[in-house]
């Protein structure tokens, strides 16, 4: 019978063993090694501790007594109501009065016949307890944890081992070792889960800091970094919630939801190479700052000479006073008209009319005359662009101008293969920048030429490129494709793969809500006033009619109240209008 018991604990240790290994919560993992434990010497109870942190004490994770019908900490759900035993003193003095604390300092078994006869350390809390419920504590055996490094991560201890006829007898010295080898088992699967939570919140603060550096560029793109994220966990927390419908089997496990929490987190970080100057463009001539500046100066010379004209004609005295007096009045009139004009067209809008487009290079052909050298105080690059041969001033120059210098080309050349071999359909345009003046007052809509729309653009390209570069273990890799969808469209209209619905994963096509919905409502962006509640939903009905957004995740995000629980803690109070959602659901959803 001995030799079947001893094969019994061996086959036990050894099923103990891969279950440790393979289970990756930490809870379940604790009850696991304390009920294994417990099992293989028939112990009434125990308790497991772990190092605390600092360092400086042991916590109680988990406490089991069957006698006593005792069970905290673990699943459990019932706290532990004991503090962190302490290791030392508060003058450093190593805390050997305590069995646990001794253990842990130590890194040494102490096994103990019976706690009434032990001198050695202090079991006066142990009698009280005793006294208290009419238990009988008797025999003990504490063994450290140690990971492979050596160092004691943690503390098991068991009390009252119990032999074949239920009585409490000494921990023997032949399940001595074995418990010692659980014990070494389970700080391995303790340490490593520890290592893996450690580089998860590595990973985590790696995010927060891509997402802090895009804030320290652009406050409230940094925002959006927050914000996204919050909207797709709504949406796939939801999704996992139906019991019908196309959801109905939408599932996420405990992996995958760290995956879209990374995936989510980054879905932007290519930002990080997006100059700030055009994220932030706000007028059509704005670049690190608003050319309208240089142009209205342009408008006061022009004004200035005009006076200039009057007062040389006056002199002259060729022509009627009152005659000149008029002619200067109607062109400083035409001028402060033709500069307003510009100003309206450099704030940009829906739409840039033929009709304004001609006004506005008739404008431009109006001249004022440079006395200075526009050479002076460059930068190499600068002058890299400049001709060598340009006329030297005194020279009449057009009010509004697009230049040779205007067009800034791609340093390096962009390799299309590499945005190719990604299945990216994006084309790069021919410069990299066109400043020209007229050029960029002529934008049809908003204020993005071609080449700041693709920089804008390539930055979910630089996304993917940025993840596909990390090399991210088997459950995160999917990251780079849930990240880097949320510009396509149902209809293969987006960028930058062009993509279709059935070639999207839910994750994505939820961020790609997330983006839309917290774009629309954003109150801090510095070139459109934010949206209220019940206009941006009705934007985003539009987009469902129009293939760009799924339409069930759509009905979902609106049927499960997301909308306005985002609202609540993100929108300012007068974005939060009255919404009649029943207008944007099928009549069967309704």
């Amino acid at each position: 019978m001995a030799v079947f018991q001893k094969e019994e604990r061996y086959r036990t240790l050894i099923e103990l063993g891969i279950a440790l290994s393979a289970e990756r919560n930490h809870n379940r993992l604790m009850e696991k090694i304390l009920h294994g434990a417990k099992g293989m010497c028939n112990a009434d109870g125990g308790t497991l501790y772990m190092v605390t942190d600092t360092k400086d004490g042991l916590r109680f994770e988990i406490m089991l007594n069957d006698t006593l019908d005792i069970a905290m900490g673990g699943t459990t759900g019932k706290p532990i109501p004991f503090p962190p035993l302490r290791l030392r003193d508060d003058f450093g003095h190593p805390n050997h009065k305590n069995v646990s604390s001794s253990c842990a300092l130590t890194g040494t078994t102490i096994n103990i016949v019976d706690a009434y006869d032990d001198t050695k350390f202090d079991f006066s809390g142990t009698k009280a307890f005793d006294a208290k419920t009419g238990y009988r504590s008797k025999s003990f055996l504490t063994v450290p944890l140690k990971n492979y490094e050596g160092e004691v991560i943690g503390v098991l201890q068991l009390i009252n081992a119990r032999d074949r006829r239920n009585r409490i007898m000494a921990f023997g010295a032949e399940i001595t070792p074995l418990i010692e080898a659980l014990a070494s088992q389970a700080a391995v699967a303790l340490d490593n889960q520890r290592l893996i939570e450690a580089q998860k919140n590595l990973f985590k603060s790696f995010i927060q800091v891509i997402a802090g550096s895009i804030d320290a560029k652009s406050p409230y793109t940094g925002g959006h970094c927050h914000r996204v994220p919050a909207v797709t966990f709504m949406m796939a927390q939801a999704a996992c919630e139906q019991t019908e419908g196309p959801f109905a089997d939408f599932q996420l496990t405990e992996d995958e939801w760290y995956e879209l929490e990374v995936s989510a987190g980054l879905h932007d970080c290519g930002k990080v190479t997006t100059p700030e100057y055009i994220v932030d463009k706000a007028t059509k001539l704005e670049t690190i700052y608003n050319r309208i500046h240089e142009v209205r100066m342009r408008f006061e010379v022009m004004k200035r000479d005009a006076v200039i004209t009057y007062l040389e004609g006056l002199l002259a005295g060729e022509e009627d006073a009152d005659t000149l007096k008029e002619r200067l009045d109607e062109t400083l009139a035409r001028i402060d008209d033709d500069f307003g004009f510009v100003a309206e067209c450099n704030v940009g809008g829906e739409f840039m009319a033929p009709e304004k487009v001609d006004r506005l290079k008739d404008i431009a052909s109006h001249t004022w005359t440079r006395t200075l050298d526009d050479t002076l105080g460059l930068s190499i690059d600068e002058m890299r662009r400049r001709s060598p041969d340009a006329p030297k001033p005194p020279v009449k120059e057009s009010v509004l101008a697009d230049k040779d210098w205007h067009v800034i080309p791609h340093e390096i050349a962009v390799d299309v293969s590499r945005y190719e071999a990604e299945g990216i359909t994006m084309k790069p345009p021919e410069h990299r920048y066109n400043l020209g003046e007229i050029y960029n007052l002529c934008i049809g809509r908003g204020t993005l030429t071609a080449e700041d729309r693709f920089k804008i653009n390539d930055h979910i390209v630089q996304t993917i490129f940025m993840l596909k570069a990390l090399p991210f273990p088997k459950n995160l890799s999917r990251v780079a494709e849930w990240a880097g969808g949320h510009h396509e469209k149902m209809d293969g209209g987006g960028y930058p793969k062009g993509l279709t619905r059935d070639q999207m994963s839910w994750p994505a096509r939820m961020m790609a809500i997330a983006d839309i919905f917290e774009a629309l409502t954003a109150a801090d962006r510095p070139y459109k006033k934010p949206k209220t509640l019940s206009e941006s939903l009705k934007i985003m009905s539009f987009m469902v009619k129009d293939q760009h957004i799924d339409p069930d995740l759509w009905q979902l995000f609106l049927t499960s109240g997301i909308w306005k629980q985002y609202a609540e803690k993100y929108l300012r109070p007068e974005q939060v209008d009255d919404v009649d959602i029943s207008k944007y659901l099928p009549k069967a959803a309704k």
